[in-house]
């Protein structure tokens, strides 16, 4: 897999918890908090101040995280 499937589906991911529940935390599970480049996504995501993370592996997006995804996912489907 790929760090750039890693970030979409990570983004995919926060952006449907979001709209449930903006206030949710989602859990990533063990085997993704192993993998090197989900940690680089989660980073990355993290220090543009895309997302909050409570402690780690327990993330959510912030309300700037929510549109900036929201944008690009939308773009990336229309391409």
């Amino acid at each position: 897999m790929t760090w750039q499937n890693i970030h979409d589906g990570l983004r995919v991911t926060l952006v449907l918890r979001y709209e449930e529940d903006p206030r949710q935390f989602v859990t990533l599970p063990r085997q993704t908090l192993d993998s090197s480049l989900a940690r680089l996504a989660i980073a990355e995501l993290r220090n543009e101040g895309f997302l909050d993370e409570q402690v780690r592996g327990v993330i959510r997006l912030t309300p700037r995280g929510y549109k900036q995804c929201k944008t690009t996912l939308s773009f990336a489907r229309a391409c």
